[in-house]
């Protein structure tokens, strides 16, 4: 019968209970592990952490559960835990060469790029499919300088889940999004109101009325009630 573990004992929380000289073997594990795992990796020719692909992603936290494991358990052999890495990295080049290969395979693994802001208005169903919030999206756009959705031009959602975006020439009024509306939610209106000035915005899906006089109703774009004074960056602004 094993002995009871004694709680808090510090020798054995910090340095176990195995032989001294175990910790010269999971140097050489750790070495010798490290090693392989290294050269298989440049073999595969992995991009930065910014660039990486899905496939390269789950590459990534495969090799590192097989790593880990066999550089300081004694019960896990040296050549197993190698087996696995090699062939984990395997089925990296198999699907490497599918997504050449095959565009629909591509597609599934890799993702689309979509559509996400033309011409100042968000394309609502981008949104929905990619189950990007709008608050996300905003936070995007202020990063690369934008103010308001009528300097965007056009902006997609990459497949590395990254937000491409082209300014407007010149920019035009739009739903504004800075400051970020948790700081300072916008004035906001309903249908009856009169269109004055730069023009109201939907607070939906960033649709701009500018018909001075008009009287809004819902938006006809989106449907929603919600409405905004469209504002206009300056041309030479962030």
């Amino acid at each position: 019968m094993e002995d009871p573990i004694v709680p808090f004992d510090l020798m054995r929380m910090f340095f176990g209970t195995d032989p001294a000289l175990f910790y010269l073997e999971i140097v050489f594990r750790t070495f010798v592990i490290y090693a392989y795992a290294l050269l298989l990796i440049r073999w595969v020719g992995g991009r930065g952490i910014a660039q990486m692909s899905v496939v390269e992603f789950l590459l990534v936290i495969a090799l590192g559960s097989a790593v880990g494991d066999a550089m300081f358990y004694p019960e896990v052999p040296i050549l197993h835990a190698m087996l696995v890495i090699t062939i984990v990295v395997l089925i990296n080049k198999f699907l490497d060469v599918l997504i050449f290969h095959y565009k629909p395979i591509e597609e599934i693994i890799d993702g689309v790029t979509s559509e996400v802001v033309s011409d100042g208005v968000i394309n609502m169903e981008t949104l929905r499919k990619s189950k990007l919030g709008k608050s996300e999206l905003f936070e995007g756009l202020r990063e690369q300088g934008y103010v308001n959705l009528g300097a965007v031009r056009q902006a997609y959602l990459e497949s590395s889940g990254r937000l491409s975006t082209f300014r407007a020439r010149p920019p035009r009024p739009g739903l504004p999004i800075e400051p970020a509306w948790g700081v300072c939610p916008p004035e906001k209106f309903g249908p009856g109101t009169v269109v004055t000035g730069t023009g109201a915005a939907c607070c939906k899906c960033g649709t701009v009325i500018q018909d001075s006089g008009r009287t809004l109703t819902a938006c006809p774009r989106c449907g929603n009630k919600t409405w905004t004074h469209a504002v206009l960056a300056e041309q030479n602004g962030s």
